[in-house]
């Protein structure tokens, strides 16, 4: 394979034209008819007897054509590409200008190159980290979380229930004195405070005792489900039979040493504290570094093929069906169920995918401005990393993984930690509410 020219025909488009010559393509034909040859028939011969010329005298000169360019494609293409230094991220847009024995095969390979990006001041880069203070109130909520696992619930025959108390009651609702439709019940368990039954129904409840009977009067909201009822006064009949409330236990050494591997709740507070310090560091750390890579993505430049973007999609749409497959489900009946066609599943993807695309080719020419090479031992290491994460042995990863593809990850984690590294604070920046909130 030999190339004959390569033309810049667009941004990130080259389009390349090579030749094989003679001597390759009657290697290739041939190669074609010794594989297709005992399939063959030929009027007054045998299946797969025929002589090539026969054969070709029959079906035409170019019968093997076809196959013996597929596999000149095939097997050669990729030197012409790499003769070309050329680094493709879609596969190549090949065209046959010519095809003859006697003066070969003329090819003409459309490729789409991978981008070239600038990436402006990745060094400095200022963002916030806000380690959130623990507080008392940090503490209770914990120990209101012990409270309600440890609490019991209590049959109350001697006082009036409370929100927040469960009550079993009977009920019927009546519109203009008319009992409605699925708004009767009997025995019915409510939470009161729950927000269960549409407003000021269970607020009236609370106040009322066992074996009472009381009407009660709501309005349905505007807003309601069943617009027949949407906006109607309604009376509800109602009967309490029975009334439960939580009885939660006394917060004391008693309960920690039950509870938990503590004697005290000194104990306790202060081991809480510690690991809720943690978790605010590693948090507002994770913060931290996602707000850099976001600034690392906004500050990348250049004009990226929408190949890329489409090929990533592509990825997180197949490790999403793998997940859904782990569940026994399919994407077919993941989109029934969501009401998504192909097309808007497939734009759910799209920011994330772009949002990676540029992370990573920003990453990628970072550690070509940094001159980042993994060493020997790094790679290595790396290796036996994964091997051990797999019970793999060395040589079994070496067979799996492209060691390029390896290295180029390696480069790129390597990049984003010098950005990490060089990543000043700078708690003046306000983030959005909605945020720090998550």
């Amino acid at each position: 394979m030999s190339l004959k020219s390569s033309t810049k025909v667009d941004v990130n488009t080259t389009e390349l034209v090579f030749t094989a010559d003679a001597e390759t393509f009657a290697a290739a034909v041939e190669k074609a008819f010794q594989r297709q040859k005992k399939n063959i028939t030929v009027p007054g011969f045998r299946k797969g007897k025929a002589s090539r010329k026969l054969i070709e005298k029959y079906y035409g000169e170019g019968v093997f054509f076809e196959e013996a360019i597929n596999n000149i494609i095939n097997e050669q293409v990729p030197d012409a590409i790499k003769e070309a230094d050329l680094v493709l991220v879609d596969t190549p847009k090949i065209e046959v200008l010519s095809a003859d024995l006697e003066a070969g095969v003329e090819f003409k390979a459309v490729c789409v190159t991978k981008p070239e990006v600038t990436v402006a001041e990745y060094k400095g880069i200022k963002a916030p980290k806000k380690v959130k203070d623990i507080n008392d109130d940090d503490i209770n909520a914990h120990i209101e979380q012990i409270k309600q696992r440890n609490a019991r619930i209590i049959s109350v025959d001697d006082r009036a229930c409370e929100m927040k108390d469960e009550v079993v009651i009977d009920f019927e609702g009546f519109i203009d004195g008319v009992a409605f439709e699925g708004g009767k019940a009997e025995q019915f368990p409510l939470k009161l405070g729950s927000g269960q039954f549409i407003p000021g129904f269970e607020d009236q409840v609370a106040g009322h005792s066992i074996g009472e009977e009381f009407d009660i009067n709501v309005t349905f909201p505007e807003t309601y489900q069943m617009e027949e009822y949407a906006g109607k006064d309604a009376t509800f009949k109602v009967k309490i039979h029975a009334i439960n409330a939580t009885e939660y236990p006394e917060f004391d050494d008693e309960l920690i040493k039950d509870t938990t591997e503590f004697d005290t709740v000194d104990e306790w507070k202060a081991d809480l504290k510690t690991k809720l310090e943690a978790q605010a560091e590693s948090r507002a750390e994770s913060e931290f570094e996602n707000y850099v890579i976001q600034k690392v993505i906004d500050m990348t430049d250049g004009v990226i093929p929408k190949c890329m973007f489409d090929h990533r999609i592509d990825g997180l749409i197949n490790d999403f069906a793998f997940n859904l497959k782990q569940q026994g489900m399919s994407i077919d009946i993941y989109l029934q169920y969501t009401g998504m066609d192909m097309d808007s599943f497939r734009d759910t993807f799209r920011d994330r995918a772009e949002n990676e695309v540029k992370l990573r080719l920003a990453l990628e020419k970072i550690a070509d401005n940094e001159n980042i090479n993994p060493s020997e031992d790094e790679i290595n290491a790396k290796l036996q990393e994964i091997a051990d994460a797999n019970n793999m042995s060395v040589d079994e990863i070496k067979n799996r993984i492209p060691m390029d593809d390896l290295i180029t990850d390696m480069r790129a984690t390597a990049a984003l930690e010098v950005v990490k590294e060089n990543a000043v604070v700078d708690n003046t920046i306000e983030t959005d509410k909605k945020d720090d909130e998550e």
